[in-house]
């Protein structure tokens, strides 16, 4: 079992930046091949980014890359979006998840496990 609280999110102008950070509890975190989604009203979840179980690879949709950089700590069991140069249109909620595999990384019903989420609301 993994509980996963998603945390940084907040109001920034267009062009500014914020980093998220999702905590994971449990002792098998650095197994679980992480993922950030979000949902803007009245929209579908989209993939954001993901990360496997080391760091290694790492995986963005077509319209963060470039801005947005996901890594992980798995000492400190979180993982984080870094996303720069933020665009009104990427105000959402931001859902961090966990997978047993990264096979399809974009695809929500890999992961497992789910947070929350966090707000994001970006301001032209």
């Amino acid at each position: 079992q993994v509980q996963l609280v998603e945390s940084g999110g907040g109001l920034v102008q267009a062009g500014g930046s914020l980093r998220l950070s999702c905590a994971a509890s449990g002792r098998t975190f650095s197994s679980y091949a992480m993922g950030w989604f979000r949902q803007a009203p009245g929209k579908e979840r989209e993939f954001v980014a993901a990360i496997s179980w080391s760091g290694g690879s790492t995986y963005y949709a077509d319209s963060v890359k470039g801005r947005f950089t996901i890594s992980r700590d798995n000492a400190k069991n979180t993982v984080y979006l870094q996303m720069n140069s933020l665009k009104p249109e990427d105000t959402a909620v931001y859902y961090c998840a966990a997978g047993s595999t990264l096979r399809l990384p974009a695809s929500l019903y890999q992961y497992d496990y789910w947070g929350q989420g966090t707000q994001v609301t970006v301001s032209s």
